[in-house]
């Protein structure tokens, strides 16, 4: 990538040239008047190696026209990787071991995690915030990478918590990793399970048994950087379920999956839309050192509408 002459601000992902904040930034960039109109796409394959993220973080570091970075599908390997070249890193960021808003502080970097806060404003706009005492229902989180834990992180802290968060992998040791954030955290016991699902079969079958009115989350990336669910096409979700897919753009198979027994099972689905417009919002504020009000953030939500 040739860097441009005048300040700009990155976006590090897989496919970041498709995504509608291309579109949308310029128009944010009035709204709130920041000193640049310049959105540019750091790509790196979901393979990447530790040389490429810390390569990149170089790049932000000492090129004085970058004003900083949100980082998508690669903010744990980021920090695996480059954590050392931060000055300054929060405690979110520390605790679940990712980063997700790369800023400048005069000569320091920082870095940030800002999804527990993004999800957590996410699901406010739109499950009612005494959802689970009313019901008691629970969450079941498919996926405990970054978006996954961030999740998890945020209904710890709810006041109106769930009776139960389950969360899936395929991997045991992002589970044990996700088990360590919430040990440190101090997360109380039993309040999480974790549950390794060897085929989409397997997490069908939990999202059968979970009492109605629960939310299930789709945090696996299927659908958006990959094809696929991680559901089979023949789930059966509760009735009065809150569907959630962390996506809006992509194949989007399990967004479709819970849309087809949308009506027929009296279902809550939600794409990621919201969860984009709180996720930028939140990086583009601490990139520039913002305070948005709700109300900033529904002009800036109004404006991305018309670019969806």
């Amino acid at each position: 990538m040739t860097a441009p002459s005048s300040d700009y601000m990155g976006f590090v992902g897989v496919t970041t040239g498709s995504s509608s904040i291309m579109k949308v930034f310029p128009l944010w960039a009035d709204i709130l008047g920041l000193p640049t109109r310049t959105l540019v796409g750091h790509d790196l394959p979901m393979d990447a190696t530790p040389a490429q993220y810390r390569a990149m973080v170089e790049q932000i570091r000492d090129d004085p026209h970058h004003r900083g970075a949100l980082v998508t599908t690669h903010k744990m390997n980021v920090y695996a990787a480059a954590s050392d070249l931060f000055d300054e890193l929060d405690p979110f960021a520390v605790s679940c071991s990712e980063i997700s808003s790369i800023a400048k502080r005069g000569s320091r970097l920082s870095g940030r995690a800002k999804d527990p806060i993004t999800v957590d404003l996410a699901l406010n706009d739109f499950l009612p915030a005494d959802h689970f005492a009313r019901t008691g229902a629970e969450v079941v989180v498919l996926g405990a990478g970054g978006s996954g834990t961030a999740l998890s992180w945020a209904l710890a802290e709810r006041a109106d918590a769930p009776s139960r968060v389950i969360v899936t992998a395929r991997d045991d040791a992002k589970l044990e990793h996700l088990r360590e954030v919430h040990r440190q955290h101090g997360t109380r016991d039993g309040f999480i399970e974790y549950v390794r699902t060897d085929a989409p079969a397997d997490a069908a079958a939990i999202v059968a048994e979970a009492p109605p009115g629960s939310l299930f989350v789709n945090a696996t990336g299927l659908g958006k950087d990959r094809p696929g669910s991680p559901l089979p096409d023949e789930v059966v979700f509760p009735e009065d379920a809150y569907v959630w897919e962390f996506n809006y753009r992509g194949s989007l198979e399990f967004l479709h999956q819970a849309r087809a027994r949308e009506a027929a099972r009296g279902l809550h689905v939600v794409d990621g839309w919201r969860y984009f417009i709180h996720g930028w919002s939140q990086v583009v504020a601490d990139v520039f050192e913002l305070d948005l009000t709700p109300e900033i953030v529904e002009r800036l939500a109004e404006a991305a509408e018309g670019v969806r």
